[in-house]
């Protein structure tokens, strides 16, 4: 094996070859690649002699490798062995991005994209005391393994181990002055900013941290599902500490460990603002957080862009076109709910019509709607700021939810006054919405001169575009022989790759169920029928259900239908289907 170049003769500065003109794309980030000491200036100078060399980091990596007799690696499906990597300082395989992987004939390897940072590899022989081989790999699968492998804010956490006069007290002996002044130590600051960086950078709709008796729990919601993200194991003995930060931010009692509390922080990743929720309870093991992030600046769907199909798109632009009614978006929290309501008053927004909006809380700012935020506390509620709304001359309403009979019956009244009400109600489909607002005391009648259109909608998870494969299996062919509506369509499996993470699907995409009032519904509401008659009057008159377009979205290659069967409810259907692991 060639000798290692890691004498500092070697070196070179990112001067010496940006002095060069470039030549471009490749010149630019040989430049940095040396910047950053995965080149050598000599290294750089034959890249740019060759007439067609590599373009890439990685082909670059794999260049270097085969000029000095190492070994590369893409880093996929590598299990790093625990027992070599537990001998290693965790602070410092992160600070020099160095992952040790295994030990082989008196060596262990080490990944690294730096070939030339000397530094990094002196320290870990100081260290262990180990003989190291390096083995080169992209700087990108190294960070996303070494989070993986030793968890997020691990350097912070061997920091604190080693800092003196730094102490987390047991709960039973907890000072709040103490317990300030740990929550406002550098590295507890730093560890949960890394957490609300890493879960906005993720895609990650809430933050769960969760106390057990040995362990301190975090996970994201990515996509509607939870996952489990690495952490130290040395993370439990900080919990108070970390929990207590959390309330700084958002401006609760760290001295009350006795009650939920509630609040909210803002924060600035990367030039976008995010608004996080913060819930804290009290559990048997220390007190629970869950953050729900809501970014403020997020891009808003267009309407022909949320994937209805014809007909629910065509019905569904008729009735935003109505002067007055109201129209309904149910589904259980987090169905998408609020984005097609915000893609609907985007479609009507004009300089004609007033919109004003009541929410709680306001998800996205939309240019030239009034939006209000709910303040229970300051005594602004739903009903209270919605009287207050009517006295604006608004010609479109927004109400973030309809949670009791007062908001109903105010929200009633203004549909018949002569405007166009929006609102969200939680039902599991959209015939349900009708017995629900009689349910809340809403009369029939009323209902049923007001309510326009009402769609139920859920979310499904869609197939990853880079790993899917048809799915042949036994229960697939199983399931076409028992649903028609895809007996013919060419079904795909979630597979798992690097882009998504091993999970098989990468983004949500709606279903949709939109019923518009008739005069047949009308009916079997004011007889006072049930919401299993309005349904069938409803798909007699051409209404898809959620699980019929769940199908559609099968059909078109966009879902799996373990997803179908797992966020619908199909009360006719006689089979099972397992979801996917």
């Amino acid at each position: 094996m060639t000798e290692t170049p890691l004498a500092s003769d070697h070196h070179a500065t990112a001067a010496t070859l940006t002095a060069a003109p470039a030549t471009g794309g490749r010149a630019e980030l040989v430049a940095r690649m040396v910047e950053s000491r995965q080149l050598s200036a000599m290294d750089a100078t034959a890249l740019e002699e060759l007439p067609a060399g590599p373009e890439t980091e990685e082909e670059i990596l794999q260049w270097l490798a085969g000029e000095y007799g190492l070994a590369y690696t893409a880093l996929e499906n590598v299990d790093p062995d625990r027992a070599i990597l537990a001998r290693f300082p965790a602070r410092i395989l992160l600070r020099e991005e160095m992952l040790p992987l295994r030990q082989e004939n008196g060596h262990v390897e080490v990944a690294l994209s730096r070939l030339f940072a000397a530094p990094g590899l002196d320290s870990l022989k100081a260290f262990t005391d180990l003989k190291l081989q390096p083995v080169l790999a992209p700087s990108a699968a190294l960070q996303r393994e070494i989070k993986k492998h030793l968890g997020v804010g691990a350097d912070t956490l061997n920091l604190l181990e080693q800092e003196e006069g730094f102490q987390v007290l047991a709960d039973e002996h907890q000072d709040e002055g103490d317990l300030d002044k740990a929550a406002e130590d550098a590295s507890i600051i730093r560890f949960v900013n890394q957490i609300l960086g890493d879960a906005v950078s993720m895609r990650t709709s809430d933050i769960h941290v969760e106390p057990f008796e040995h362990e301190l729990r975090i996970r994201y919601r990515i996509d509607g599902l939870l996952q489990e993200v690495p952490v130290p194991g040395q993370i439990k003995r900080f919990q108070p500490a970390i929990v207590s930060r959390i309330k700084i931010l958002s401006n609760l009692n760290i001295a009350e460990k006795r009650v939920p509390q509630d609040g909210r922080i803002k924060i600035r990743v990367k030039g976008s603002d995010v608004d996080i929720r913060v819930s804290v309870i009290p559990m048997l093991h220390g007190e629970a957080v869950v953050m729900r992030l809501l970014r403020q600046d997020a891009g808003l769907v267009a309407l022909e862009k949320l994937g209805m199909d014809r007909r629910d798109s065509e019905h569904f632009s008729r009735v935003l076109e109505m002067p007055h009614g109201i129209a309904l978006v149910t589904g259980p929290t987090g169905s998408g709910k609020t984005t097609t309501l915000y893609a609907a008053l985007n479609q009507i927004n004009d300089s004609v019509r007033k919109i004003i909006t009541i929410e709680d809380p306001v998800e996205y700012q939309l240019r030239g709607i009034n939006q209000i935020q709910v303040a229970e506390k300051a005594g602004l509620t739903f009903a209270r700021g919605l009287r207050a709304i009517l006295r604006h001359d608004p010609d479109v309403v927004l109400i973030g939810e309809i949670r009791d009979q007062e908001t109903a019956q105010i929200a009633v009244q203004a549909s018949l006054t002569g405007h166009m009400v929006f609102s969200t109600l939680h039902t599991n489909d959209a015939p349900g919405a009708l017995t629900r607002l009689v349910d809340m005391g809403v009369e029939p009648y009323l209902v049923a001169s007001s309510l326009e259109a009402v769609m139920a909608q859920r979310l499904v998870r869609k197939l990853c575009p880079l790993c899917k494969e048809e799915d042949t299996t036994v229960r697939t062919r199983q399931l076409r022989q028992r649903v028609p509506a895809i007996a013919n369509a060419t079904l795909y499996g979630a597979v798992g790759c690097r882009e998504c993470r091993m999970t098989g699907y990468t983004g949500r995409q709606a279903l949709f169920e939109l019923m518009t009032m008739s005069p047949a519904i009308r009916e079997v509401l004011l007889r006072g029928g049930s919401s299993l008659e309005v349904k069938e009057v409803a798909r007699r008159e051409g209404m898809r259900t959620l699980i019929e377009d769940g199908w559609r979205l099968v059909r078109e290659g966009i879902t799996t239908p373990a997803e179908v069967l797992r966020v619908s409810k199909d009360e006719d259907a006689s089979f099972t289907f397992a979801t996917e692991a």
